[in-house]
């Protein structure tokens, strides 16, 4: 099932010979900051799977969950810079935490070295089958002549969803009421039973209650259309400026890791994503393989930091 091609394993291995001797020369810890099911956790089980082949040492997940994925960082943050312990980043635990945090235990910047990006995955906007709005001019009108009527849900205060729902309300001047559930699942529980009328989420998650009809996409937070989704229109073709928002997958390490053991798995991931096979998975899973090397991966974090520290400002969202 999962088969690596000859051409990309020997010119790894001939890179890798040079750049770090002798890694990896026992299991590899990977840190994945939110609980089992999720599409965070698909994508890391797919990068494990594929590491574990081409570095021949077993990538085991570990899911350490809570805190919008401030537990698990922080974990990893305070890990020996060996290697061996590395973290699934996400622009949840990397940039919105930092922002709504007050008492964070780790520093995005100073605490981790970067290695690369791996995937990204689109945020769509769901209503449930009773609301009254079957696309998005309807939901807009309805949402301006009702000011928070409408309950949006998200996996908690301050998590990436939440963030987007702040950022579509900015820029559309609506107003949702704000309905926080410890994780996504049940938000989107009470999204199928009509207790909350609007979601922003993770593709993946949705895509079987879209089929079943149980609710409805009216806009996709991606400058294209989905591949999986294809008659979504983008929120920029809906008139929405400046509200695209994907949530991207990387790979970190503890600072202080050696440069050679970065490059090594820089060389690892570039090579995973230029796969034919991986591509079709990650595709499969709702996904899009976002390559970048460490400075690529540094410069999002900076970016979306200065973006949504923005947000939090004009959004008046308080520090917990």
């Amino acid at each position: 099932m999962f088969k690596i091609t000859a051409v990309l394993l020997a010119a790894l291995g001939c890179c890798s010979a040079v750049s770090a001797q002798g890694y990896p020369d026992k299991p590899i810890n990977l840190v994945v900051p939110f609980a089992p099911g999720g599409t965070v956790n698909l994508t890391a089980r797919l990068l494990a799977t594929r590491m574990s082949q081409m570095l021949g040492q077993p990538v085991v997940v570990d899911n350490k969950p809570g805190a919008g994925g401030a537990i698990g960082a922080g974990y990893v943050a305070k890990a020996r810079p060996d290697g061996y312990t590395l973290l699934y980043a996400t622009m949840g635990a990397q940039v919105i935490q930092p922002l709504v945090s007050r008492n964070l235990n780790y520093s995005p910047s100073r605490d981790f070295a970067p290695i690369a990006l791996f995937a990204t995955v689109p945020n769509v906007l769901a209503v449930s089958a009773n609301t009254p709005a079957k696309n998005m001019a309807e939901l807009l009108k309805y949402a301006k002549a009702n000011p928070g009527k409408l309950n949006m849900g998200s996996a908690g205060q301050g998590s990436v969803n939440h963030m987007i729902g702040e950022l579509f309300m900015l820029r559309t001047c609506v107003r949702f009421t704000h309905v926080p559930y410890k994780g996504a699942g049940p938000a989107t529980t009470d999204l199928l039973a009509g207790q909350i009328q609007v979601l922003f989420a993770n593709l993946p998650g949705l895509q079987p209650y879209v089929k079943s009809g149980k609710v409805r996409l009216l806009g996709v937070a991606s400058k294209q259309r989905n591949a999986a989704i294809p008659d979504v229109p983008t929120f920029a073709e809906l008139g929405i400026p400046d509200a695209e928002t994907e949530s991207w997958s990387a790979l970190m390490a503890p600072a202080g890791t050696s440069p050679e053991i970065v490059r090594r798995l820089q060389d690892t991931v570039k090579a995973i994503t230029s796969d034919a096979s991986t591509v079709k998975l990650l595709h499969d899973q709702g996904a899009l393989p976002l390559y970048g090397n460490g400075d690529n991966l540094s410069k999002v974090i900076t970016d979306d930091t200065r973006r949504w520290s923005e947000v939090v400002r004009q959004a008046n969202i308080q520090l917990e």
